[in-house]
């Protein structure tokens, strides 16, 4: 998982005292939804401590996407940039505290510091990177091998991540994933 610090971004944070006025810092409870599916992506939501799911209903069918971590960067970025409704839905799964920016404000900055631009362009390329890598994973790979890289590489999801919400960005049901953990913990006893 990618981390990401607009503070940390030399030309910002030499200025950053004339500039933290417009990141607003807010702490939500574990359930309380930033977006609506439906509705425009207003912020960007810099999480400073917590975890964020971003999701979309399918007919009643809950689609977990991706999870945000401490220092993850989140938004419905297709709605955001272009003022339309969005598609997904972004959750606290746990008490959550993060910095927004609202598009007027990131807009501002992009002009006023051009290195911003360098830097978001990096951040939607990555991320470009890691749903294309998703995407061809959900193609080719059973949800078990999904579920055993998960375990190698992102232990921190498996340890903060209900059950449910790991099954259903699987792409599965928590039924599916507990035999899966199951045969993997077989097999680790064997």
């Amino acid at each position: 998982m990618r981390k990401y610090d607009l503070k940390r971004i030399p030309e910002l944070e030499n200025n950053w005292a004339n500039i933290k006025h417009l990141f607003k810092t807010k702490t939500f409870s574990s359930g309380t939804t930033l977006l609506q599916e439906g509705t425009v992506a207003k912020y960007i939501y810099l999480v400073e401590k917590g975890v964020l799911r971003l999701w979309c209903n399918d007919e009643g069918r809950d689609i977990t996407v991706q999870f945000f971590f401490e220092e993850q960067m989140v938004s419905s970025f297709e709605s955001f940039y272009l003022e339309k409704e969005s598609r997904f839905s972004i959750e606290c799964i746990e008490d959550t505290t993060v910095s927004m920016i609202s598009k007027e404000s990131l807009e501002l900055l992009m002009r006023e510091f051009p290195e911003l631009n360098t830097y978001m362009t990096s951040i939607i390329c990555k991320r470009f990177i890691d749903y294309t890598n998703s995407f061809l994973s959900r193609i080719k790979d059973a949800p078990e091998k999904r579920y055993q890289e998960m375990l190698e590489n992102e232990p921190e999801l498996i340890n903060r991540v209900s059950h449910h919400y790991i099954a259903s960005y699987l792409g599965i049901t928590s039924v599916s994933l507990s035999r899966i953990r199951n045969r993997i913990k077989n097999k680790k006893m064997d």
